[in-house]
C-alpha cells in the first residue's frame, strides 16, 4: 500500500509538472497564426510581419493562415475551439472580437472568454465630410441634422462595422437621426464621400489622410481621446461637446480561452519585445498603426471596456444584422 501511495503521488507530481515544463518548453514546433480575413488588408500585413520576427526570436516557424468567411466567424471559431497551447494563435481588428457577438444572434463565441495575450497596435478613426459639406466641425454636423431630420447620409465599409458604430455613437448621444449607406468595404465607401455621393463617415486616419491632405474630403473630428500629432489641426470629437467619446481601431493577439497565464506572460514577453524595436516601429508607422504593446492585464481590461462601449452602442442605436 505505502508503495502504492508513492507510486500515486509520483503520478500527481508528474501531472502537475508535465503543463508547465510544456510551457517552458513553448515552442517546439510549428505555431498558427489565423488571420480571419483575406490577404492584404493592414490586419494581415501587421500578422506576417509578426510572424517572422516570432520566427526569428523561437527559432521555430511560425506562419500565417487567412480563414475567411462569415465577417470573421469561420477563422475566429476555429482558435476559440482549439487546444489553448499556444499552437493556435489570432491576430484580429475589433469586430470578431467584441463586436459580432452583440449583433449576431447564433455569434456562438463569448468575447469575455478569449485569453487576451497583447493589445499590439491602434489607429484612430477619423470623421470626415464629403468636400462640399456646410459644416467644418462636429457640432455643425449635429447642427445640420437637427435642421434636416432623416436626410444627412453617412456612409461606412459594411453594416456592423466599427465605422458604422462609431457613428451610430454619435446619433445616440445627440439625439439625431442619419441615413446609412453600406458599402463593400471602406475603399468604395471613401470614394463615396469624395465623390459627395454621400455626406460623412467614419474612416481610418491611414487611408484618409492622403485624401484629406489633398483636399477631397474634410475633417470634422478625430476618435482619438487625444490630437494626432500628424494633423494637429483636428480637434477630438471629445473635445466637441462629447465627453469621453472613443473610436479608434486596434488590432489584438488572441488565444483560445483557458491559457496558462505562464504561458501568456511568455508571448507577451516576446511581443513587447518586437514591438519595441525601432525597425519595427517605423514599419508600423508606414502602415499608419501605433504600438502599443499591452500586457495581458491591461489588453484584459482594454477588452472588456471595448465589450461595453460598443455592445451599449450596439443596444441603445437598435442596431442589427438582418
Amino acid at each position: 500500500m505505502r508503495i502504492a501511495g508513492l507510486v500515486a503521488l509520483g503520478c500527481a507530481f508528474v501531472a502537475a509538472f508535465a503543463p508547465a515544463r510544456a510551457q517552458q518548453d513553448f515552442p517546439n514546433r510549428t505555431v498558427r497564426i489565423v488571420m480571419p480575413f483575406p490577404p492584404g488588408s493592414g490586419t494581415d500585413i501587421l500578422a506576417r510581419i509578426l510572424a517572422d520576427e516570432l520566427t526569428g526570436e523561437w527559432g521555430k516557424t511560425v506562419y500565417v493562415e487567412n480563414v475567411v468567411g462569415g465577417v470573421g466567424k469561420i477563422g475566429a471559431q476555429q482558435v476559440y475551439r482549439a487546444q489553448p497551447d499556444g499552437y493556435t494563435l489570432m491576430v484580429a481588428p475589433p469586430p470578431p472580437l467584441v463586436i459580432a457577438q452583440s449583433l449576431i444572434k447564433d455569434w456562438g463565441m463569448d468575447s469575455a472568454r478569449w485569453t487576451k495575450i497583447c493589445i499590439l497596435t491602434s489607429v484612430p478613426y477619423v470623421l470626415a465630410a464629403r468636400p462640399d459639406f456646410p459644416a467644418n466641425d462636429v457640432q455643425g454636423m449635429v447642427a445640420l441634422a437637427r435642421a434636416n431630420p432623416g436626410k444627412l447620409t453617412y456612409m461606412s465599409s459594411n453594416v456592423g462595422s466599427t465605422a458604422q458604430l462609431s457613428t451610430v455613437q454619435i446619433e445616440t448621444r445627440a439625439n439625431i437621426k442619419m441615413v446609412h449607406v453600406a458599402y463593400n468595404g471602406a475603399a468604395a465607401a471613401l470614394t463615396s464621400l469624395m465623390a459627395s455621393q454621400t455626406d460623412i463617415g467614419f474612416d481610418i486616419t491611414t487611408t484618409a489622410e492622403p485624401a484629406y491632405r489633398d483636399k477631397k474630403i474634410k475633417f470634422l473630428g478625430i476618435g482619438s481621446p487625444q490630437r494626432a500629432p500628424s494633423m494637429p489641426e483636428v480637434p477630438t470629437i471629445a473635445e466637441q461637446g462629447f465627453p469621453g467619446y472613443r473610436s479608434v481601431i486596434w488590432f489584438g493577439f488572441i488565444g483560445p480561452p483557458g491559457m496558462p497565464a505562464p504561458l501568456v506572460d511568455k508571448i507577451n514577453a516576446t511581443l513587447t519585445k518586437i514591438l519595441h524595436k525601432p525597425a519595427i516601429i517605423e514599419r508600423l508607422r508606414n502602415l499608419g498603426q501605433d504600438a502599443v504593446a499591452a500586457t495581458p492585464a491591461e489588453s484584459a481590461k482594454f477588452f472588456d471596456d471595448e465589450i461595453a462601449l460598443w455592445g451599449g452602442i450596439i443596444r441603445d442605436g437598435d442596431v442589427k444584422i438582418e
